[in-house]
């Protein structure tokens, strides 16, 4: 459970710190602007790196004993965030980041003690350190600039990299090494945050401080569950675990150095640049990578302990059909023409009464019933933890602050409150509800169902679609792939029944959340009213009827 609440924890500090970044970051110089080589048309902040890494830095470092190892993977996090932020300010080159990359890297093998010995192909199955140490610097270099390069579409690297978390969180799972399972989720709980504003059209990108940490990561866990978590799994399945952007940079570098080209230099023919250019839409194309790097990752998954023979022929298939799927398209012409008629949405809208049913009543049906979640719960739980009903009266506190000398109803710490809040009430309702809510457990079960729906039919059916921030997404996709997962992986019985339920309702809870927050135009909104409510209930509970 401790791990879960890291991923709530950096998902909720990551979605807090962006805006206010956000805000900031034409004072700061943190800004992208566009090129030739980028898609985008108009500036955009880079400070979404900010969020991934302190959301992730700041709940590892409270969890975990800090060993050496632990130590390592900070010290070198920090460095690359340094190194990337000032890139993203300054745009520093090629050189002086490749050193920061390698400080990094230096970090965890040298004073970390963590590097490659198991190793696919040789005689015994091992390699000296005087093989595996290079080996490893070379590695973790190597796949920070395959996720920093693969960083050029709304959501893309961001999503590519929770994939291949998911996947070694439950390997790490699965062995029972805390270590890698909480930096995986924790790391994961950051990028969440973030990709609610880097879906297309991107309101922030992560950087080079975000896009490098996030390889860093990968390349660090890949290596660890590989050479302790579980010493049975095969080496090469970190191939298929990384998937994609592997094979997209090895690519990418074979045609630079075949123009003899600078190995480093940012260029227009990486994946994503291909599928645009063969007529796919900006969401077509991330979708299209979302799934080719959830087929790698799966295989990875289930072919972990297959011989590494039979591993790296499954990769090497994989990355050869889809480069010569692409090589095909592009020689012979082809260019994808979908006619891309609007659908059939304003028919539906234009009779009145599928428009009160589509768009009114879900809409209702959230500002009711979550906040009747949020107070019942509360009020028929077993008890209040004293600490919890502590860090209720600072969110009292804070909200009341808030409401009288706060900038609006959309402020960020107004929405962070409101999350805070509702992740207590989750946690709480599940972890000391009475044992005669057992029996009101289909009905639990039905308001979340019924909330979700009603969140994906507000929004897919709202007359204000393109006015409103939120809309429907790559990411939307993303995550609900991610849920399917956790379900499917709960008849394991992964991380307990009540880790799956938390997980599941604070997703599902988060986004109910987020968009009446997005549609409240008054300072005293139900959901406001409804938090102050809330956290003065567990104040209470918790101090003064214990």
């Amino acid at each position: 459970m401790n791990s879960l609440l890291a991923l709530v924890a950096a998902m909720a500090i990551s979605m807090v710190l962006i805006p206010v970044m956000g805000r900031l970051a034409p004072r700061l110089g943190l800004i992208d602007r566009p090129n030739e080589r980028k898609v985008h048309a108009v500036p955009i902040p880079r400070v979404g790196g900010v969020g991934i890494v302190i959301g992730a830095l700041i709940a590892i470092y409270f969890l975990l004993p800090l060993d050496r190892l632990t130590q390592g993977y900070l010290l070198g996090s920090i460095v690359l965030f340094v190194f990337g932020l000032w890139d993203d300010i300054a745009e520093i080159g090629h050189y002086p980041k490749f050193l920061g990359q390698l400080i990094a890297a230096l970090f965890v093998v040298l004073y970390g003690e963590l590097y490659v010995v198991s190793f696919p192909f040789v005689p015994g199955g091992e390699i000296s350190a005087t093989l595996g140490i290079p080996f490893s610097v070379i590695a973790l270099v190597g796949m920070i600039n395959a996720i920093n390069h693969s960083d050029g579409l709304d959501g893309l690297a961001g999503g590519e990299s929770m994939f291949s978390l998911g996947a070694i969180a439950l390997v790490a799972f699965l062995a029972g090494d805390p270590l890698a399972l909480t930096i995986a989720l924790t790391v994961m709980g950051g990028v969440m945050g973030f990709l609610r504003y880097n879906t297309h059209p991107a309101r922030v990108f992560m950087g080079d401080s975000g896009s490098q940490f996030l390889g860093f990561t990968l390349g660090f866990l890949a290596i660890l569950v590989t050479q302790r978590t579980d010493p049975h799994l095969s080496p090469a399945v970190v191939l298929l675990f990384l998937g994609l952007p592997i094979a997209d940079i090895l690519v990418v570098a074979v045609k630079r150095a075949r123009n003899r080209m600078n190995l480093f230099e940012a260029t227009r023919n990486h994946i994503h640049h291909r599928l645009l250019d063969l007529g796919f839409i900006h969401q077509e194309s991330v979708i299209i990578i979302y799934s080719l790097q959830m087929v790698f990752v799966t295989c990875g998954v289930l072919l972990r302990y297959e011989s590494n023979e039979l591993i790296t022929g499954v990769y090497l298939g994989l990355a050869a059909s889809v480069f010569a799927m692409l090589n095909l398209a592009e020689r012979s012409g082809w260019r994808f023409a979908e006619n891309r008629r609007r659908g059939g949405q304003e028919k539906i809208m234009a009779h009145d009464m599928m428009r009160k049913i589509l768009v009114v009543v879900p809409r209702r049906f959230l500002a009711i019933a979550i906040p009747l979640y949020l107070l019942l719960t509360v009020l028929v739980i077993e008890r209040v933890p004293g600490d919890f009903a502590k860090l209720a009266l600072l969110v009292f506190v804070l909200m009341v602050l808030e409401l009288f000398f706060g900038v609006g109803p959309h402020s960020v710490m107004r929405r962070a409150l409101v999350y805070i809040t509702a992740a207590f009430v989750v946690y709480l309702g599940i972890s000391h509800r009475l044992e005669w809510m057992e029996f009101l457990e289909p009905v639990n079960t039905g308001f979340f169902v019924l909330t979700a729906i009603a969140f994906v039919t507000a929004v897919k059916f709202s007359p204000r679609r393109r006015k409103v921030e939120f809309n429907t997404t790559a990411t939307d996709y993303l995550v609900v792939l991610l849920l399917m997962a956790v379900l499917v992986a709960s008849k394991g019985n992964l991380w307990g029944n009540e880790g799956i339920m938390f997980v599941v309702q604070m997703v599902v809870l988060f986004y109910g959340c987020e968009l009446l927050i997005t549609e409240n135009r008054s300072r005293w909104g139900g959901l406001t009213i409804t938090t102050l409510a809330t956290s003065m209930i567990l104040v209470v509970r918790g101090l003064f009827l214990t």
